[in-house]
């Protein structure tokens, strides 16, 4: 097992959690968003989330993944589960645990520009900054970081971790 180190209690992604499903609730109020979480990893996240905004919301999943049992991004896409709610005229709120080099959320981005959305936005729990290679507009961040391989509450490394309760970062 690998050496970690806390970078997020608990209680802090409880709060920012909080703080974010406030403010999306308030930036949709009237809108009857469709919330999209990208599996696996936006399951904690996105149940928390979707807990904390107080609008009636419409939810559904997407399945997309570049990095394999790797610490980088293997830069192809796979996509295994598309969304199956109608996407046309809808304010869609795509949910992602992490936006590390942008690749992964810029191809899901454009599949769903391509379905004729009345708006998309982005919600991510993590922005990782150091190895962006596609930008993409970030309109709710939970937090951001600028390095790091971080593991837990979702987030994982080879499929371990998710289950931690905190955000670590992995030590080499």
């Amino acid at each position: 097992m690998l050496e970690k180190e806390l970078l997020f209690p608990k209680g802090r992604i409880r709060e920012r959690v909080k703080e974010l499903g406030e403010q999306i609730a308030s930036d949709y109020a009237g809108k009857d968003p469709l919330f999209v979480g990208v599996l696996n990893g936006v399951v904690f996240f996105f149940a928390d989330l979707m807990r904390a905004i107080s609008i009636p919301v419409k939810i559904d999943f997407i399945r997309a993944a570049s990095y394999g049992s790797r610490m980088t991004s293997s830069g192809e896409i796979r996509i295994s589960k598309d969304v199956e709610k109608p996407v046309r005229g809808r304010h869609i709120v795509l949910v992602e645990d992490i936006v590390d080099t942008g690749i992964t959320i810029a191809f899901i981005l454009n599949r769903m520009k391509e379905k004729d959305p009345a708006s998309v936005k982005v919600c991510a729990l993590m922005n990782k900054v150091e190895r962006r290679q596609k930008e993409v507009p970030m309109d709710y961040v939970g937090f951001t970081i600028e390095s790091g391989f971080v593991v837990g509450y979702g987030l994982d490394y080879n499929e371990e971790y998710r289950n931690l309760a905190e955000i670590y970062v992995l030590k080499p």
